[in-house]
């Protein structure tokens, strides 16, 4: 088969990497990649929404099956694109058309869904511009700290956690009068906070059964001891040692089955990942939101885990078979060190030359926000590379993948050297 993966971030290098390994695949593309999914495939220079584009490219090189790596494409309709087009339809795509992918692209949309079928989640309630007094009438009457949810998408910046009412109230308003997430904060979730640990579960459907991938947990702050600003992720590690059976069966009763049927009962065709962010409040799970695509860096911790052929297990939710397919995963722990670019996640440098990366001893390294420049490869992102050691038990995989991400060089590197230290 000839496969084309959309994206270009370290999520992306995962699944390229681990396509690759598929004696299904012939030739992979990734459209516009980085500088390390050269490796596994031929990048080609298309941005993840030039539908146009990836038409022609799809034509061009007789693609049989698209992978969507990133949100956005899926938000803005690439399946339903391809399903309207003669030439494209029988292209499978994995990833929801526009109306499943709304469970991430609205928070609205989602949590009215978790309430229609009975999946547990905080408390909340939406707010528009027009509703403003009635949102901060109701926030005078709720316990803090208080969660605000732009509901539409914002480069995951849309989700405030406020201690005080007066900033609460404050931030309601520059959501919703001053635009502060421009169009994605046309309507605002107010939610009540969820007291635990964060954790991600990771199932792929084909829209009637599923597979549950390994469960993860990432760091989102920049700092160490998880203070400072929030992040795209730092790093994160797969198990999650407090997500034993139990509380797995819980999430898969409560919460994946009635994902998946609450789905279908709505006629909302799903074909493609949903990651489930959890909290695990005194063992009980709650699901905190939804996004249809895989989460980063996450990816780069599952995947390594996942030790059944992942074109087999695409074709079986392209197939609708996905029933039938054979799925393992290693009991082996997987640790993510994300490396990122001086001053991320504000300002930060960009254009620096790497080097080292040929001496990483027992880790993958997965490029996220890189660039080639002539031979040398250089930092384009706020996030430049995942380090990830798939080991035997936690500790070793977490101080191999930080000593193998101190091996990598570049003006102002950075990454947290604690990532996992929680779980030990």
């Amino acid at each position: 088969m000839n496969i084309l993966i959309i994206g270009s971030g370290g999520r992306e290098s995962a699944f390229a990497w681990k396509l690759s390994q598929s004696t299904l695949c012939e030739q992979l593309y990734i459209a516009p990649g980085n500088a390390g999914t050269g490796q596994y495939g031929i990048n080609v220079n298309l941005k993840v929404t030039d539908f146009e584009g990836i038409k022609a490219l799809v034509l061009e090189k007789g693609i049989n099956m698209v992978l969507v790596g990133p949100e956005e494409p899926l938000v803005k309709g690439i399946h339903d694109f391809f399903l309207a087009d003669e030439q494209l339809m029988n292209v499978p795509v994995i990833g929801p058309q526009q109306e499943g992918a709304q469970l991430e692209g609205s928070k609205d949309f989602s949590k009215q869904f978790m309430q229609r079928h009975n999946i547990p989640t905080a408390a909340s309630r939406t707010f528009t511009r027009d509703t403003l007094q009635d949102g901060l009438e109701y926030l005078a009457t709720q316990g803090l700290p208080i969660v605000l949810k732009a509901d539409g998408l914002a480069a995951g910046k849309g989700v405030l956690i406020c201690t005080t009412l007066q900033e609460a109230q404050q931030e309601l308003v520059e959501m919703l009068n001053e635009a502060k997430f421009g169009d994605a904060s046309s309507k605002v979730v107010i939610e009540q906070f969820l007291q635990g640990i964060e954790l991600s579960v990771f199932v792929l459907t084909d829209g009637n059964s599923y597979k549950i991938l390994p469960s993860a947990k990432d760091y989102k702050r920049i700092g160490e001891g998880d203070t400072g600003l929030n992040t795209g992720g730092m790093g994160s590690v797969s198990p999650v040692p407090f997500a034993d059976e139990d509380f797995l069966s819980k999430v898969e009763q409560r919460i994946v089955i009635p994902t998946v049927e609450g789905l279908k009962a709505e006629g909302i065709p799903y074909k493609g990942f949903i990651f489930i962010g959890l909290m695990n409040c005194d063992g009980e799970p709650y699901t905190i939101e939804y996004n249809c695509r895989m989460g980063d860096p996450e990816t780069e911790s599952v995947l390594p885990r996942i030790e059944s052929d992942l074109v087999d297990l695409l074709l079986g939710v392209a197939e609708e078979n996905l029933i039938e397919k054979q799925f393992t995963i290693s009991s082996k722990v997987a640790a993510t060190v994300m490396c990122v670019a001086g001053g991320y996640p504000g300002e930060y440098l960009k254009n620096k030359v790497m080097s080292g990366l040929e001496n990483i001893r027992g880790s993958i390294a997965f490029h996220a926000g890189t660039g080639m420049q002539g031979d040398d490869v250089i930092t384009t992102g706020g996030r430049v590379i995942a380090v990830t050691s798939l080991q035997d038990d936690m500790f070793t995989a977490l101080q191999q993948a930080t000593l193998d991400a101190s091996r990598i060089y570049y003006d102002g590197k950075y990454f947290r050297k604690d990532i996992g230290f929680d779980l030990i």
